[in-house]
């Protein structure tokens, strides 16, 4: 019953749960935005309650793929399976969606203020270091 796999390294463990709290928030940041969660809404002001609340079908579905497959693809880092780089990867596309929306199409990053560059930033390098992470994983036979 030889799968071929390698052990796994302990920071793929490490890496893991933290990719999976991380992307976590983001799907809870998704839900409470498109469920209007009263709690969570109520902390953005009325500029940026209509732009997130108009966003166009389009800008929606490449929000959701960028959401939820790194939320699976953190799930699938964790179990060991090699469909986590596709996974991650679905996330950057959407990502890059979501990104054009925001800073070519629209004025998303004056609207969302101080800081939605820097965060916007921050989000795009863990989703690269991410892929990239699980594509050496895969490459290695820890993935399968």
């Amino acid at each position: 019953m030889n799968d071929n796999r390698i052990s796994t390294p302990w920071h793929l463990w490490v890496i893991g749960i933290i990719a999976l709290l991380w992307n976590a928030v983001g799907a809870f940041d998704y839900l409470a935005t498109k469920l209007q969660y009263e709690a969570y809404m109520s902390a953005f002001s009325q500029e940026q309650l209509d732009y997130f609340y108009g966003l166009p079908t389009w800008v929606v579905a490449c929000w959701a793929v960028g959401v939820w497959g790194a939320l699976l693809g953190s799930l699938a880092l964790l179990l060991r399976k090699a469909w986590a780089v596709w996974l991650f990867g679905a996330s950057i596309l959407g990502m890059a969606g979501t990104t054009i929306h925001n800073f070519v199409l629209t004025d998303g990053a004056a609207v969302m203020g101080e800081g939605a560059t820097t965060f916007s930033i921050v989000i795009w390098v863990i989703a690269l270091f991410l892929y990239f992470y699980s594509a050496a994983m895969a490459k290695r036979r820890v993935l399968t």
